[in-house]
């Protein structure tokens, strides 16, 4: 085995070259940091470091399991990706389709162009373009309210509605990006299978089920299971950025939590304790997805 390593590195050393930058900064920027998951079960004291610091078990996580707040932040946290799961996932895979059902070129890269380009806006010009546009006076969406005869509405005020902008506003965002993905998905799909659907006088809707839908079911798939894998590491930016005291009962998720408590306060082993347990709950969601898509459908990561 050695004899063929040596041998493979002698002849594919260009290769290995390029691998060598991304190996090093998921070594340095990613796995080096997990040695310090270790300040979750100390009591962090900044003379003696993380390593020297009294061990204390679990105390921090009893303290984040026994706080009033716990039940309410996970319950958000999934709530808001849930929701954007449940909601968002299917609109980029309907817009590649219809993209790709668009005959005219000039329209499809037209609506490529536009549905793509938010994509680039970054997370607090987004927040402040959202912010604008729901103002309670001066808003765009207020002022049609108004001038169709009904009240101004304090839309970032209402607790009950922070879910739906925040969906709302990340699938307008992010679908044109995604769908991006399955557009090149069905792309690679054998063109014979069209002319084969054609032949047997399957109509555009019919091809879409027997042809498109089964063509991209592995891309799908793999989407779906790296989504539900990050559920519980919804972004925290713009979220901390909408936030604000009228709608904190259904806006404060375990990421801005941990912010407030936990780093705003020095208190990091307790931040440490909250980010582990997050990272553990996405682990677990994330072998679950994809033993279970393995198993039904032969789809999966590893």
């Amino acid at each position: 085995m050695r004899q063929e390593a040596v041998k493979s590195l002698k002849k594919h050393w260009q290769l290995y070259l390029i691998v060598i930058p991304p190996v090093l900064f998921f070594l340095i920027f990613k796995y080096y940091p997990m040695m310090n998951a270790v300040l979750a079960f100390k009591d962090f004291n900044v003379i003696k470091g993380i390593w020297g610091s009294p061990w204390v078990g679990f105390k921090h996580f009893e303290l984040f399991f026994n706080n009033p707040m716990f039940l309410t932040l996970v319950k958000n946290t999934f709530g808001i990706s849930g929701m954007l799961l449940l909601v968002g996932f299917p609109v980029p895979i309907l817009l590649a389709l219809m993209l790709n059902e668009a005959k005219n070129g000039r329209f499809k890269k037209f609506v490529q162009l536009v549905s793509f380009a938010p994509y680039f806006i970054s997370t607090v010009v987004m927040v402040s373009i959202i912010m604008l546009f729901l103002a309670p006076r001066l808003g765009f969406v207020n002022i049609a309210l108004n001038y169709f005869g009904f009240e101004s509405i304090n839309f970032l005020g209402e607790p009950g509605m922070f879910r739906s902008i925040y969906i709302s506003s990340d699938i307008w965002q992010t679908a044109g990006y995604t769908a991006v993905i399955y557009l090149a998905a069905l792309a690679g799909i054998d063109p014979t299978l069209y002319e084969a659907a054609r032949v047997d006088g399957a109509s555009r809707f019919q091809k879409i089920i027997h042809v498109d839908l089964p063509g991209i079911l592995p891309t799908i798939m793999i989407v779906l299971i790296l989504n539900v894998g990050s559920v519980m590491a919804i972004g925290f930016e713009k979220v901390y950025l909408l936030q604000n005291p009228l709608n904190l009962v259904n806006s404060e998720i375990i990421a801005t939590y941990v912010y407030s408590v936990g780093l705003l306060n020095a208190n990091y082993s307790f931040a440490t304790a909250v980010g582990l347990f997050n990272s553990v709950i996405n682990l677990i969601l994330l072998v679950s997805v994809n033993t279970l898509a393995k198993r039904f459908s032969n789809n999966s990561i590893w």
